[in-house]
């Protein structure tokens, strides 16, 4: 895997960026270019974190500082971004987050104990290559859960979605920028890949976001 094209794909997640993130990525663009709405997402959140909870592309922080359990009774931080890594754990301060930064595409070195649930919300769709080669990442985290433990997360499908107008040209100029790499993403590889590391998958199609979720046997 390109190394450089994987931090092409994680680093436009600047301060200034990260301080807009919250408006454009999921008050606007979720809503009416992806056409799945950020409660969506927040929602099966809600569902399925547990109070010993990893976030993987971390972001702003957002559904871990509005949806995370005040009983949560440890809660973990995984990026490749220091900003990201800064921002969320500032949100979420009074639980003493647990930060690991490292490549998700790279086998994780952690000297952590293993979670009951692990959260990918918006990753997927920002590293390079195609969902069979990402998809690696399952494989690397499932190393991390417990047994029953669910991973579940969202992303944006490039191939085989509904698109207006806009959401074309925005995902093609985040193709060609590499923020995002998913022109070839689509639901059948992503559930193959699930299936491959997981039991009990679940894939939904909102728009042009894929919410899935599997367990650890």
């Amino acid at each position: 895997m390109d190394k450089q094209a994987t931090i092409a794909g994680q680093a436009v997640y600047t301060k200034n960026v990260l301080s807009i993130y919250d408006f454009w990525v999921l008050g606007v663009s979720n809503r009416y270019f992806w056409k799945c709405p950020t409660p969506r997402i927040a929602e099966k959140f809600v569902e399925q974190v547990s109070d010993n909870h990893l976030d993987v592309g971390v972001g702003s922080g957002y559904y871990l500082k509005h949806f995370l359990p005040q009983t949560t009774q440890r809660i973990a931080l995984l990026d490749l971004n220091q900003n990201s890594l800064d921002k969320a754990s500032e949100v979420i301060s009074h639980f003493q987050p647990e930060i690991y930064r490292a490549d998700i595409l790279q086998p994780l070195k952690l000297n952590a104990e293993k979670f009951d649930s692990i959260s990918v919300n918006f990753l997927l769709h920002c590293l390079p290559g195609s969902i069979s080669t990402k998809g690696i990442i399952f494989e690397h985290l499932k190393e991390y859960m417990t047994t029953g433990g669910v991973l579940f997360g969202s992303t944006i499908l490039g191939k085989g979605t509904e698109q207006n107008f806009v959401a074309r040209k925005l995902m093609g100029i985040y193709n060609e920028k590499g923020i995002f790499s998913n022109l070839d993403d689509d639901l059948d590889s992503l559930t193959e890949v699930l299936n491959e590391q997981f039991i009990d998958v679940s894939v939904e199609l909102v728009g042009c976001v894929a919410l899935f979720s599997g367990k650890k046997a």
